[in-house]
């Protein structure tokens, strides 16, 4: 027996195994950290007043090419912008993973995100859809929907397959506007250089 086997025994000897007697009940309601019935019916109540707000259509959608790349500009958007985004010259800030997921919950997911990198003021975000051979497979459909939803929102600038490093056409770089504060913070610093 080594030295390190002595220190081990001694340092497990108090050490004494769980009652068998207890039922997985029991240990479920003393578990740090699983929600209260009051915490679940709030987090119900906010997922139910967000699908209200969800104005992301889940109607017919055209298929979109399964080896066609995805691209969008909203006009004023300058191509040069377009082009550095599908070339991957603005970094992705965050990402959402979608693959494997059914349509319904990726609407509800990418309406969450989208809304959530806005108010915390990211420019670009990368959506993982992953993608099918066949024109009607599930990722396609499912990039067809993207597709359709990203126009839907007013703070999507544009968007474009990713580069291979980032999925290919298996994911897809959103640009979003500039909030107004951020749009504040810079007609300020650009004042303070005319100054």
């Amino acid at each position: 027996m080594t030295q390190d086997d002595v220190n081990f025994q001694r340092l497990m000897n108090d050490v004494r195994p769980l009652s068998r007697g207890r039922d997985k009940a029991d240990l479920t309601r003393h578990r740090r950290g699983s929600p209260s019935e009051a915490q679940l019916a709030r987090r119900e109540s906010a997922l139910s007043s967000q699908e209200e707000d969800n104005f992301l259509s889940d109607d017919f959608v055209d298929l979109v090419g399964a080896h066609d790349p995805l691209e969008y500009r909203r006009d004023g958007i300058q191509t040069g912008v377009v082009e550095r985004l599908r070339h991957g010259g603005y970094a992705p800030e965050a990402r959402l993973h979608l693959i494997r997921h059914p349509p319904a919950d990726c609407r509800r997911e990418l309406f969450s995100f989208i809304r959530e990198a806005y108010a915390h003021e990211l420019r670009c975000v990368l959506v993982v859809h992953g993608r099918s051979r066949e024109i009607d497979g599930p990722a396609n459909v499912l990039r067809s929907y993207l597709a359709k939803w990203l126009c839907q929102f007013d703070e999507v600038q544009a968007y474009a397959s990713a580069q291979p490093v980032h999925g290919g056409l298996g994911a897809t770089y959103v640009m979003l506007r500039k909030s107004e504060r951020a749009r504040a913070r810079n007609r300020e610093r650009q004042q303070k250089r005319r100054g």
